[in-house]
């Protein structure tokens, strides 16, 4: 039986964004906070970062460019703004706080760029759309932390800058499975494709062979 809201939403949202040619992989927020059990904003999300590093290393076999984000505030705030104010757990990535360090087996390389924002968006206030621009990428692959937050915010900015988006299911996490699922049907009908680790894996390895 064909569930009422799959069928629902499939007369209005049942188009497919595909791939691009020229694709780029954004690891958003994963950082130590999420995964210390002693802090506000833990989230059991292991199995996300698994995959999410899976995920990068099919990246850089295909010589693709990989972009992380954290969030990082001033000392004192300053540059919070309201989001700063409302999310108090956010006053664990003021500058220097553990929290926002790289969790193990996320340490940067020398070849990945990061981007450090104050919002939920790694659009909103950085320099990340001009510079995949500038690459010439068209195809953005987003993997992170947490799925209804920063996730879905940063989902909906690519695809208004153009960019043709899919959404790593398995290397995507939230504090609850059900914002998880409900963020992920979202985007998945109306800005972005949500897809399986093992089917952008496996676009990953086809880039660049003969149709």
């Amino acid at each position: 039986m064909v569930d009422p809201l799959d069928a629902n939403y499939a007369k209005a949202y049942a188009g497919k964004a595909g791939y691009g040619a020229s694709p780029a992989l954004i690891m958003i927020d994963f950082v130590e906070g999420y995964f210390d059990p002693a802090c506000d904003l833990y989230a059991d999300v292991e199995d996300a970062l698994r995959s999410a590093l899976r995920v990068r290393e099919a990246a850089h076999a295909a010589n693709i460019p990989v972009i992380l984000t954290n969030v990082v505030y001033h000392p004192k705030a300053i540059d919070g703004g309201r989001f700063y104010e409302k999310a108090s757990p956010l006053r664990f990535f003021l500058q220097g706080s553990p929290m926002g360090a790289w969790p193990k087996g996320l340490e940067p390389t020398a070849d990945e760029l990061i981007i450090s924002k104050q919002y939920p968006s790694a659009f909103f206030g950085t320099s990340l759309a001009s510079t995949l621009t500038s690459l010439g990428v068209d195809h953005v692959i987003l993997t992170g932390l947490t799925t209804s937050g920063c996730v879905r915010a940063s989902c909906v900015d690519a695809m208004s800058h153009g960019f043709i988006t899919s959404v790593v299911r398995d290397a995507c996490g939230d504090r609850h499975d059900d914002p998880h699922e409900a963020n992920l049907f979202d985007m998945n009908a109306k800005y972005a494709d949500v897809v399986s680790e093992d089917e952008i894996i496996g676009h990953l390895r086809n880039l660049g062979k003969p149709g």
